[in-house]
């Protein structure tokens, strides 16, 4: 009878699975970092929980935006009045366009306000309203504009941060642990791979870690900034719109 299967069928036995081998390596990688490597590898994990979070929460924000835009913009075309558009205006906060309007349609009230008459005197005919100047009321437009854009820009630079910074903390942790390694190596006098190898894996988890955080920062930060862009074309857009509207009808 040969001793050959049951010579591989005990060796199999004897082997560790590597499922089991790996789910516990980078644990016992982790613990046994020294102290920088551990405080880069927090780090590193507060900015990418801090990048997802913002991801998540711009993209929700974003998308409401777009959505409501698209519904106002709608609104404001098939109203004949101001005063219609903003008594809905009030449901659609998201929408960058609203800040806008709403400072513009101050501004339109103010300038056509008429004076009160004065007691005893006769009531004279209204006068058709009358913007006084177009050009304070492009200053509101455009005051607002900037404060609605800086609103849709609001925590996006993190991500950009989080892109640029979190490859190089990780690269500072990697180098700090390699340089433990050749430490390790002088101590012991032995360049052996049993030696050099766990310091190397655990320096390694640091730029592993860096890259995970910078790469979806990047990626979202690229996308957030382009619906941005489109978003302050299009409060562009409105703004000469609605200065059309005015000069063709309070001119």
């Amino acid at each position: 009878m040969s001793l050959l299967p049951l010579i591989l069928a005990q060796a199999a036995a004897a082997a560790p699975t590597p499922s089991s081998h790996l789910s516990g390596s980078v644990l016992e990688q982790v613990r046994g970092m020294n102290l920088i490597g551990q405080a880069v590898l927090a780090m590193l994990v507060v900015f990418s929980l801090g990048s997802w979070a913002i991801i998540i929460y711009k993209g929700l924000a974003l998308r409401r935006a777009h959505a409501e835009s698209d519904t106002f913009l709608e609104i404001f075309r098939k109203s004949n009045k101001f005063s219609e558009v903003n008594s809905l205006a009030v449901q659609l906060k998201a929408s960058p366009l609203v800040g806008v309007f709403q400072a513009g349609y101050a501004e339109v009230n103010q300038q056509v306000r008429v004076p009160a008459a004065a007691a005893g005197a006769a009531p004279a005919p209204a006068p058709r309203p009358v913007v006084r100047s177009m050009d304070a009321l492009a200053r509101s437009l455009a005051r607002a504009a900037a404060v609605e854009v800086t609103r849709l820009e609001r925590r996006v630079s993190f991500l950009a941060t989080t892109a640029s910074v979190t490859p190089f903390v990780g690269l500072f942790g990697t180098v700090w642990g390699i340089m433990t390694s050749f430490r390790a190596i002088g101590v012991t006098g032995s360049a052996s791979l049993a030696i050099v190898a766990p310091g190397i894996a655990e320096a390694l988890i640091n730029t592993a870690a860096g890259l995970a955080a910078a790469i979806p920062a990047a990626v979202f930060y690229n996308l957030y900034s382009s619906r941005i862009r489109v978003l302050t074309a299009l409060i562009d857009d409105f703004s000469m719109e609605f200065l059309n509207i005015v000069e063709r009808n309070f001119t």
